[in-house]
């Protein structure tokens, strides 16, 4: 019978735990005790992205494409979307199919997840849940406007 000695796994060559990617609280929010802060802006401010907000609304699928495919590379690449997000993908059509039957909120709990995850912000899947079902708009507004600061500080002035 051979004997086995468990190991934590170690670092190989080449292996980078450092953060890539721009600025995520480029307006300095504070932090509360447990690491995490608000929003950068309020579910009620999609209208200060106003062109993002109109899009949100009358074409959600889009936004929410647009949205997942920018957190995903800034996520992978530490840089910005080279084509600002991606338009007419696979989650698209999941999400417009799923909007036949007042479902497609559903696809954007994962995205809000990530977004909130990535920048350290409050909430959880009752409030994303909560936002995404009760003002599609607005959430998918929200998520573009924390990306979108984080995107200027990678571009710079």
């Amino acid at each position: 019978m051979a004997y086995y000695q468990n190991q934590p796994p170690l670092g190989t060559m080449g292996m980078s735990f450092s953060v890539s990617g721009g600025n995520r609280n480029a307006r300095n929010l504070p932090y509360d005790s447990d690491g995490e802060r608000e929003w950068s802006k309020g579910i009620c401010s999609c209208f200060d992205s106003f062109g993002t907000a109109c899009l949100a609304f009358w074409c959600p699928c889009i936004a929410y494409s647009h949205n997942k495919s920018r957190v995903e590379y800034l996520e992978q690449k530490g840089a910005v979307h080279p084509d600002a997000g991606d338009t007419c993908t696979g989650d698209c059509c999941c999400y417009a199919t799923l909007g036949l039957f007042g479902l497609g909120w559903i696809l954007q709990l994962g995205t809000r997840a990530a977004v909130r995850t990535r920048y350290r912000i409050k909430g959880g899947g009752c409030s994303d849940c909560l936002a995404a079902w009760c003002c599609t708009c607005c959430e998918l507004t929200q998520e573009s406007q924390e990306l979108e600061l984080e995107e200027q500080s990678l571009m710079g002035p």
